[in-house]
């Protein structure tokens, strides 16, 4: 069976994208203090708390819904 990917390392595979999530994966990727093993709660708290606007949190929670559906097109190919 092979690994999944955790959230922060999918995210950092969209660092060339032009979108909003891309422009979030640059962020993360550029940020040693961003909390990987945190889940979506954790790391929602963490951008709250140094202030990111609020197209920054829905920005995160789109990137969560789309590594959650990668992850069950996995599960189902698996």
């Amino acid at each position: 069976m092979a690994k999944h990917q955790s959230f922060t390392t999918w995210l950092k595979t969209h660092r060339k994208d032009d979108t909003a999530i891309g422009d979030l994966a640059r962020d993360v990727a550029a940020d040693p203090d961003w909390p990987s093993r945190r889940g979506l709660s954790g790391q929602r708290t963490y951008l709250e708390d140094r202030g990111a606007i609020p197209r920054a949190i829905a920005t995160l929670e789109r990137a969560w819904e789309a590594y959650s559906a990668h992850q069950a097109a996995e599960n189902a190919s698996a």
